[in-house]
């Protein structure tokens, strides 16, 4: 069984962010990164059934973006995949989702992954569109959102969120796309002599530009912060006379007709 595991780096969510001169992005010398939180679910739960069948798979993490990507990646092998592949794109962070998919599948295609692992959503756009965009460009058939998996004999069976509160359970064939959302599991730390292994494990780098993807579908004109509001009113006194006043002000803002 071949396993192909996406993941993504991103701003870590307590960094400062500041718009970007060219006002399309964040400013990326103030911000520290980390692997997206959904794809360590992603990880975690390739290398559970990796440890399931008895070390039979082959796990292969793959990211796109700039070398600072390759961090993402080792923490992956420290997790226990077994090799890294680095699609090298410095630009990648102004990609659509389309083109992401693109990128992936143009990858592995040819590969004869029988499973492919991706988390629900990124942190930083939140599509929550590569995933599934990826198994329709590969046909094959996917789940998303999952929060339950287990594979038995080559049907898996998972547990999907739904509206409501409600969860689908859901059987499938290999092969097949999953996205993973959270509660799936607990993602592992790594131990500091997988650390170790995963230095001299592979990460094979390869260039975007060797790869079919793609032309863009959208386009990310203008990032900006939410305006500030001013602060809250506080009125005191008799209720009739708060009332009126309220009355007022919601007239003065036309929240109601004069």
């Amino acid at each position: 069984m071949k396993i192909l595991v996406c993941i993504k780096q991103v701003p870590d969510m307590e960094s400062r962010f500041r718009v970007s001169g060219a006002g399309d992005w964040f400013e990326e010398g103030d911000l520290a990164f980390r692997m997206n939180e959904y794809d360590e679910y992603a990880v975690e739960q390739a290398v559970r059934l990796k440890e399931q069948l008895g070390d039979l798979p082959e796990i292969t993490v793959l990211s796109i973006g700039p070398d600072r990507v390759g961090e993402a990646i080792r923490k992956a092998l420290a997790m226990g995949c077994d090799r890294g592949v680095h699609l090298q794109d410095p630009e990648a962070s102004r990609k659509d989702p389309w083109q992401i998919a693109s990128l992936i599948a143009a990858f592995a295609r040819d590969q004869g992954f029988d499973l492919v692992f991706t988390g629900m959503q990124s942190q930083d756009r939140g599509s929550a569109q590569v995933g599934i965009m990826v198994a329709e460009l590969l046909g094959y058939p996917c789940v998303s959102t999952i929060v339950g998996f287990a594979y038995d004999n080559g049907v898996i069976t998972v547990r999907r969120e739904l509206e409501g509160g409600t969860r689908g359970v859901v059987k499938l064939g290999m092969p097949a796309v999953v996205t993973c959302q959270l509660g799936l599991n607990v993602p592992r730390y790594p131990t500091l002599p997988n650390i170790m292994k995963a230095k001299k494990k592979e990460i094979l780098p390869l260039a975007t530009a060797g790869l079919s993807g793609e032309e863009r579908r959208a386009v990310t004109l203008r990032l900006h912060r939410p305006e500030k509001r001013g602060g809250g009113v506080v009125m005191e006194g008799e209720v009739n006379d708060m009332a009126e006043r309220l009355v007022g002000i919601l007239k003065q803002k036309a929240v109601v007709p004069r």
